[in-house]
């Protein structure tokens, strides 16, 4: 009877675990996808991620209050020096790398995105050295070279490279260095209580839509005003279906969040980036199938020596957090560049309740 309690127990782990990752992929590659797609008829990127960030601001708040409800506790709030001393400047970096990594697939392929965007690990570590979350040792260099030489022969002679949309998608990969070194500083000052991914997401998106939104006036606020696909529209269904689109591109923003809130609680963060790696293969495969994309024997060379350096830096994370002893703070960003979220390791002893014993995360980016 153990045997064949212990033997449902893990199918059913399995089967919930690959549950999970399916539909963490479908949030995560349909968004890819998506924003793809509607750059191809709504040339206003800045303005999607506004509306973008709206209804994840939208969906937190409802959430909130849910939980508030349920769960009869009030929900952290923070005071106005907090907010803008300690969030401010990881809401602006989140901004920046969201809004740029959308602009550039108006000029970019899905691979070369894909690609370029998983860089962000590189300039990570860069950054986790210099603000010293890291010490510097030989594995990442091994780790920075791996990475670096990856996307050198990606990029190298590509028939589909274009140099603005890299440019674009290379400076998002370079502040999402900056912000998840911001966030990680954000997260291990618990007093601020934001280790709830649902919190964390209620008091970013305020500050990312402010501080996006001065690009979005200079680059696109003109030719949207003149645009009659928005407000000098003159067929009301056209608008409608306009607005639905990029409002259903924000649920596919907060379900990305959420899903990869719920694969790390039921899960662990390991699961999380190993799934992540094969997101990049399986979304390489399906533009190259889907779109077209042209990817030579080079590009996948240099796709694989990239992915090997984001191996080797997930497995010497998962080593040192071995060897580490006691409950700390997370240290380091987890997984796949992409994230929206950074974790917080579950305390030893605690149960799997939803607002005592998860893995929290801080949300990122799309």
């Amino acid at each position: 009877m153990g045997r064949w309690t212990f033997g449902l127990t893990f199918i059913w782990k399995v089967v919930l675990t690959l549950g999970l990752v399916l539909l963490y992929y479908c949030f995560s590659i349909g968004i890819t996808f998506y924003n793809k797609w509607l750059m191809k008829s709504f040339h206003f990127p800045l303005f999607m991620t506004l509306i973008h960030l709206a209804v994840i601001f939208l969906f937190s708040a409802l959430s909130r209050a849910l939980a508030q409800c349920c769960h009869q506790r009030p929900r952290v709030v923070l005071s106005w020096a907090d907010y803008l001393q300690r969030v401010a400047p990881t809401a602006l970096a989140t901004a920046l790398d969201v809004g740029l990594s959308n602009w550039s697939f108006l000029y970019i392929t899905v691979s070369l995105y894909t690609m370029t965007k998983s860089s962000a690990v590189l300039f990570i570590l860069i950054f986790s050295l210099i603000f010293k979350l890291e010490e510097l040792r030989a594995a990442l260099v091994l780790v920075v070279l791996l990475i670096a030489g990856g996307l050198f022969m990606f990029t190298y002679k590509s028939t589909q490279f274009n140099g603005e949309g890299f440019a674009l998608v290379l400076g998002a990969s370079f502040i999402g260095g900056i912000r998840w070194t911001l966030t990680q500083i954000l997260l291990q000052k618990a007093e601020l209580g934001l280790q709830n991914p649902i919190d964390t997401m209620y008091h970013l998106q305020p500050l990312m839509f402010l501080g996006l939104f001065p690009l979005f006036a200079i680059f696109e606020g003109l030719h949207l005003a003149t645009s009659e696909k928005i407000f000098r529209f003159q067929d009301t269904s056209l608008l409608l279906g306009v607005l639905g689109t990029l409002f259903f591109g924000g649920i596919l923003a907060f379900g990305l969040g959420f899903s990869e809130f719920l694969l790390v609680s039921r899960t662990s963060s390991l699961t999380l980036s190993i799934a992540g790696i094969f997101k990049e293969v399986c979304t390489l495969l399906l533009a190259a199938h889907l779109l077209g994309d042209q990817i030579s024997l080079l590009n996948w060379l240099g796709f694989a020596l990239c992915l090997s350096g984001i191996s080797l830096h997930i497995i010497l994370k998962a080593l040192n957090s071995k060897g580490e002893s006691g409950p700390k703070p997370h240290k380091g960003p987890a997984s796949s560049p992409d994230l929206e979220l950074l974790l917080r390791n579950r305390e030893p002893g605690d149960e799997e309740d939803e607002d005592e014993g998860e893995k929290y995360f801080v949300v990122q980016g799309q």
